[in-house]
């Protein structure tokens, strides 16, 4: 039993992963903290870039649909 006791306290492998595990569940919040708050400048440049799609300059206004 005591081999047992000693042999986990200074097994660390376990201990790594778990620090990994919270690096990796923080940078996944920045990251979804960043895209909220990027939300509203990304939604205007793909809404532009669809409206440009849709009427190209230069087309005279005519559309082929």
């Amino acid at each position: 039993m005591r081999n047992l006791v000693t042999r986990l306290v200074k097994e660390e492998s376990g201990q790594g992963m778990a620090e990994y595990g919270l690096i990796l569940a923080l940078v996944a919040i920045a990251v979804m903290g960043a895209l909220m708050a990027l939300s509203g400048g990304i939604n205007k440049i793909l809404q532009d870039i669809g409206d440009t799609l849709k009427n190209p300059a230069g087309s005279g206004g005519s559309s082929t649909s």
